[in-house]
């Protein structure tokens, strides 16, 4: 060895020897070495050192065998991994302080990501929408700790920050910071967005707000110019953004905005919210010369005012008319017809009202550059509006005006003048008030299209007369039964109707019973009696084919309307409905085209109203033979007659059992293709019962909650135990059509614990794991005043706390499988220790031990933490066991008591979770 060899390590020799650092891996070998390693009073590596070293090995991308980069795998290693990097922010006390300083933005984002992912707040979960006195304590905190750090993090990265001094180039080194960087811009931008949208919404009740909005709005338009949207991290609507700044600049206009820099939009809704009217009135007529407006936005605009002078603003009628006139120079200008408005404005006309307009006109158009085809349609206009006075006063105040002389030639102009003279004196309009409709003249202003457009509004029956009679006198060649697409009649109906050879005839009955129709469809039964009334008295004198036809359509409208009225209360209907209803069903007149709906409304009206002597005694024999409805509502009703004897309602039952297996069969036929081989044909709408499916769910639909519970729910042991031609039933048909079944009746009566249990049991079915214990929960609560009296034995059997358990254990929810074990008869011990063995539990796990009362179970635990060494589970575990009314010594009535406060607080703690 050389002398200077000797020497260095003789120096070597002679330094203190430094403990090598704990590798980030060793903390995965050894499950006790972190909390060793953070007692130390100087660890090496350092805290925040050991969260970017686990963060950054659980985010570490995976390459596949064709060497392609793939996200990092979730698997036990990278949890753990997480886990680890939380649990070593916990035992910083997770404070932001000494967090912020020392992990980068991305980074902390990463934590604290995972800190809501493990607090059980669900991904993409909008905070503002969360309240946090209903959460439980980890998951407060985590969703307070998440906003704390965001709101710090947007209110740091508004502050100016020194650039730090560069060093020597070096090309990976840049790379990592430019990629941190974006990722923290990235990040900034959404919580910016974020923050906007909240302020937008809560705006509405604090008009303040909106400035807060309109501050992130813009903020995070300034980043994405500066970082672009498009981003691995982040994705922002874009349409979105600007639509929700383009709403801030309306509500919330910058201070140093002058009114000319403001959009027409921002000004007209600033003069509406200040009621600077004549504001609007002038905008709208410098928009007829620029055109900047959408027409629907002005339109928009009239509707509004109209409404406000509807509610009692007298003051705002001249406004309605003003605004209406700038629309309709507009709409003339662009060559649309004028509107009913306009016409309905301008009935009375006087001279505010003309000089309004006038003035309107002259400013709407630039004669030096306007098109001849703007000058003629501004010249027809006023032509038309003269023709339309009947004072010529207001005539010649219009034909003297200077755009008038204008734009008519003096031949043109003349000959209008001459025309308004002879015509034969006529009651001045001004000083008597119309007094219908049809004392309006048939002049050019008010055209066929005008007047259709009326015939579409009206629902007086009075009115649609007299606007066809109009109509038929303007032209005999048009079907106005086609105006509006909307006006359907059944088809039952339409060829009789449409037989009618008068045209103004047919035409008006068809309109009076279709709109009638449809009035009845939204519920205005007020209209629809007035439509159909007329239409029987119309019908009456010429076919009493149609006649009939009237009646039965009232006595169904008469139907809906108890029913939506005083039936909803529970009142009985008249006698003479009753007799109505029993008179349609035993009518047997030839010819009558009938509507199906109206015997199926009948009959379900007799059910409902507990008419069952009717339908099993004295129903007419050939109606059980010729109306399915009938038939089905007799074993119905003898069905729910005859339930108190168990002999005779099993009979009655069979029957009505073999009718709907019937409907629910599929039929089968052989076919025979061309190349000679025969196929057998299912058809899912079969033809072998009494009714389609489809029919039989409708009319199940029409009954209230006391039928369907009766024959269903409440009374399985009547029903025949088996099916004899099994393999014809199609059980989707079937299945589809208890799911609606199902889905109606909690729609009347969402607190049946019978039906909750039924639509729990299709979502196990159905593998809706979730749902179905919603559901199940939901049935315990509503008849055990949410869970603070014992969930009744038939409602909680064994069966369904069984599928209760299976439920949870999909759901790797194991803690809950144990304490559910003990609700059975017989607590399910293998189950029970089976589940409490899973260690990848999504539940409280030790959170609920307070929820078992079984001894044996609370001693298996203390066992099973004590062979894992899990010390602070273990003293759980002990505690629990150590309650003294859990005592076996302790009487039974205690015993009993105390598993039933368990019970009781396990039930409501998994309502919370559920519901």
């Amino acid at each position: 060895m050389s002398a200077e060899a000797a020497d260095r390590e003789a120096a070597t020799s002679s330094r203190p020897c430094t403990p090598p650092q704990t590798c980030w891996f060793e903390f995965l070998l050894e499950e006790s070495l972190l909390e060793k390693h953070l007692r130390k009073p100087c660890p090496d590596p350092a805290p925040v050192q050991l969260i970017v070293q686990f963060l950054e090995q659980a985010s570490k991308p995976s390459v596949n065998e064709q060497n392609q980069v793939q996200p990092p795998p979730d698997n036990k290693r990278n949890r753990i991994l997480k886990l680890l990097a939380l649990k070593v922010a916990a035992h910083l006390k997770w404070d932001l302080d000494i967090l912020e300083k020392s992990l980068s933005v991305p980074v902390l984002n990463m934590l604290l990501n995972e800190l809501l992912c493990i607090s059980k707040v669900p991904p993409g979960t909008k905070h503002v929408d969360m309240d946090l006195a209903t959460l439980p304590p980890t998951t407060a905190m985590a969703v307070l700790l998440y906003n704390r750090w965001a709101i710090r993090t947007i209110v740091q990265s508004s502050f100016p920050v020194k650039q730090a001094k560069p060093g020597p180039p070096q090309l990976s080194v840049m790379n990592q910071m430019q990629q941190e960087k974006e990722l923290t811009e990235n990040i900034l931008k959404v919580v910016c967005y974020d923050l906007g949208a909240v302020y937008f919404q809560q705006g509405s009740t604090n008009s303040a707000v909106y400035e807060n909005a309109r501050e992130k709005f813009f903020r995070t338009k300034e980043l994405i110019a500066e970082i672009g949207s498009l981003s691995l991290h982040c994705t922002i609507d874009e349409k979105r953004l600007a639509g929700y700044c383009q709403a801030c600049d309306v509500l919330v206009p910058s201070s140093d905005s002058t009114s000319q820099q403001l959009t027409p939009y921002s000004q007209v809704h600033i003069c509406l919210r200040s009621g600077n009217y004549q504001e609007v009135i002038q905008i709208f007529i410098e928009d007829n010369l620029t055109l900047s407006l959408p027409v629907q936005f002005r339109q928009s605009v009239l509707r509004e005012l109209f409404q406000k002078a509807q509610q009692g603003n007298e003051a705002l009628d001249e406004i309605c008319f003003k605004v209406c006139a700038c629309n309709t120079v507009r709409d003339i200008l662009e060559g649309r017809t004028i509107s009913v408005q306009f016409n309905q404005l301008f009935l009375r006309p006087n001279k505010e009202k003309i000089d309004f307009l006038l003035e309107v006109c002259s400013r709407s158009i630039n004669l030096e550059k306007a098109s001849e085809s703007l000058k003629g349609n501004m010249a027809a206009f006023l032509k038309n509006v003269c023709l339309g006075l009947e004072d010529l006063q207001y005539v010649f105040m219009i034909s003297s005006h200077e755009l008038f002389i204008t734009l008519l030639k003096d031949e043109e102009r003349k000959l209008l003048v001459d025309q308004m003279r002879k015509r034969s004196p006529r009651v001045n309009l001004c000083i008597k008030p119309v007094t219908s409709f049809y004392d309006i003249p048939a002049s050019a202003s008010v055209n066929i299209g005008q007047l259709e457009h009326q015939l579409i509004l009206s629902v007086d029956p009075w009115r649609i007369r007299q606007i066809l009679i109009e109509l038929h006198g303007m032209t005999s060649e048009r079907q106005f039964w086609t105006v509006s697409n909307k006006w359907e009649v059944p088809s039952v109906y339409s060829g009789v109707i449409l037989g009618i050879k008068d045209n103004l005839t047919r035409d008006l009955v068809y309109i009076l019973m279709a709109k009638g129709l449809h009035c009845s469809t939204v519920k205005d039964f007020s209209h629809a009696k007035q439509l159909f009334a007329a239409c029987l008295e119309l019908v009456t004198e010429f076919s009493p084919k149609l006649r009939q036809v009237m009646l039965n359509e009232m006595l169904l409208l008469d139907i809906h309307t108890h029913e939506a009225g005083t039936g909803q209360a529970g009142e009985r209907p008249p006698s003479d409905l009753i007799s109505r209803v029993r008179g349609y069903l035993e009518m047997r007149l030839p010819d009558i085209p009938l509507r199906q709906v109206i015997a199926e409304e009948c009959v379900a009206f007799m059910l409902n109203w507990r008419e069952n002597e009717y339908l099993t005694l004295q129903v007419p024999a050939f109606l059980l033979q010729n109306n399915p409805y009938v038939k089905l509502g007799q074993l119905l009703a003898a069905t729910c007659k005859e339930l108190p004897g168990p002999k005779e309602s099993r009979r009655t039952a069979k029957d009505l059992w073999e009718v709907v297996v019937q409907i629910c069969s599929v039929s089968s036929q052989h076919k025979r293709g061309n190349d000679g081989r025969v196929s057998l044909i299912k058809q899912r709408e079969s033809t072998l019962g009494i009714m389609y499916r489809s029919e039989l769910l409708s009319f199940i639909k029409k009954l209230r909650e006391d039928i369907v519970n009766d024959i269903t729910a409440e009374h399985i042991s009547i029903w025949p135990s088996s099916i004899p031609n099994l393999q014809s039933v199609d059980f989707e048909a079937v299945a589809i059509t208890v799911k609606e079944l199902v889905r109606y009746t909690l729609s009347i009566n969402p607190n049946n614990h019978s039906w909750l249990i039924i639509q729990a049991d299709i979502y196990f079915a159905t593998n809706q794991y979730s749902a179905a214990l919603h559901y199940y929960l939901q049935a315990g609560a509503v008849c055990s005043d949410f869970f603070n009296k014992a969930v009744p034995p038939d409602v909680y059997t064994d069966q369904v706390i069984k599928r209760m358990i299976k439920c949870c254990s999909l759901l790797n929810c194991h803690t809950q499988v144990a304490i559910l074990c003990q609700f059975l008869r017989e607590i399910d011990y293998k189950t029970a220790f089976k589940s409490l063995q899973e260690q990848n539990s999504h539940d409280a796990m030790d959170s609920y031990y307070d929820y078992i009362w079984d001894v044996t179970i609370l001693e298996y635990l203390t066992y099973l933490h004590h062979k894992r060494g899990e010390t602070d589970k273990r003293q759980i575990a002990i505690k629990a066991i150590g309650q003294t009314e859990l005592n076996a010594s302790n009487p039974e009535e205690v015993l009993q008591l105390a598993a039933q406060r368990r019970k009781k607080k396990f039930l409501q703690a998994m309502a919370k979770l559920y519901f």
